[in-house]
């Protein structure tokens, strides 16, 4: 498949320890933890690039915050981020097979900064189908197939080479063919074989559902799956005992939108409890909402999904936040999800 950059007109231009992380930009030390015994070691605040990677995305702000969407811009400010998060000492970086030019920006970067310590985790199972336009009929198309895994898995190692420690499928839901694929479920089963972390990903009402069908899953009496990364925030929090479980297995488990594609942020329309609270901490709703899913005790990392610096240090101070109270905050999962799947692509 030619690469996106080359469609759309551009070029692609320490060790790991635990304890703290980077010069700690702010003074903020970041927290290190192991995705799996003997390593990889990553930071427990990561940063995600799908908003980066694309003009496109669901969060809100975005032409404020974004102003110039061409492929250079958004090559140049995700470099910009990157930098930023690693000189904070973020080790864990997010990208997916569907967030546009992400993985092809972080692997540039990690080639041209040759940070040993970055760990980049990847998923599959979406293809991007926005053309780089804001008013695309469909941005993404998802297909859980051994044909998609096969295809994508060596288009993320020809960006990413040795440095993709995790690889997921992207939203597995309970209604999902992979789980009767044995093809393809041989094929996961080689990828751990050879090191990689095998994981998934969740979205939907059903996430507790498809963790617990996930950790019944065996290869040749193996289980296939070492990770998790779920939707987890204060007002949809549902998936929280299922991942207390894939935790006690040994799972690694990571949070996605946490501050709810910015409505936990400042501007989205924040809960006046939580806007309350975080006048009160001296922080914004964001680091509130982050703190929130840091908290859990089953949470390996936590995904920021900054795309300015203002934000990335802002989400950084919820390192600094204190006990939280219960906010109570929780909507019914079928509302939730509705809510988010009504958001506009802008």
């Amino acid at each position: 498949m030619q690469p996106l950059s080359d469609r759309y007109g551009t070029a692609m231009g320490g060790d790991q320890q635990s304890g703290t992380r980077g010069d700690q930009r702010g003074g903020i030390p970041v927290p290190a933890v192991a995705l799996r015994p003997a390593g990889p070691v990553v930071s427990r605040l990561g940063l995600g690039l799908a908003a980066l990677g694309r003009p496109a995305y669901i969060t809100g702000g975005r032409p404020d915050d974004l102003p110039d969407r061409s492929v250079a811009g958004l090559r140049a400010r995700t470099f910009a981020m990157l930098d930023a998060a690693y000189a904070a000492g973020i080790r864990y970086f997010d990208a997916a097979r569907s967030y546009g030019l992400a993985e092809e920006f972080l692997g540039g970067w990690l080639a041209e900064r040759a940070h040993r310590d970055a760990v980049a985790g990847s998923k599959w199972g979406y293809r991007y189908t926005g053309d780089w336009r804001l008013d695309a009929d469909q941005h993404e198309v998802k297909e859980h197939s051994l044909a998609m895994f096969t295809a994508q898995l060596a288009e993320s190692r020809a960006l990413l080479g040795d440095r993709l420690a995790l690889y997921q499928v992207h939203s597995v839901t309970p209604e999902s063919p992979l789980w009767a694929d044995r093809e393809l479920l041989a094929a996961l089963a080689g990828l751990r074989a050879g090191g990689v972390i095998v994981g998934l990903t969740t979205s939907g009402p059903h996430q507790a559902d498809t963790i617990r069908r996930a950790l019944q899953l065996t290869v040749d009496g193996q289980p296939l799956f070492a990770a998790a990364q779920v939707t987890w925030n204060l007002l949809e929090p549902s998936v929280g005992p299922a991942a207390a479980e894939a935790a006690s297995a040994g799972w690694a488990v990571l949070v996605k939108e946490a501050v709810a594609n910015g409505r936990l942020a400042p501007g989205g329309g924040p809960p006046g409890r939580l806007t309350a609270l975080a006048a009160a901490r001296g922080v914004t709703e964001d680091a509130i909402a982050l703190a929130a899913a840091l908290s859990q005790p089953w949470a390996s990392v936590v995904l920021s999904g900054a795309v300015t610096e203002p934000q990335l240090l802002a989400n950084l101070a919820a390192l600094t936040v204190s006990p939280l109270p219960d906010l109570d905050l929780a909507e019914p999962p079928g509302a939730y999800w509705a809510t988010r799947s009504a958001r506009p692509w802008r």
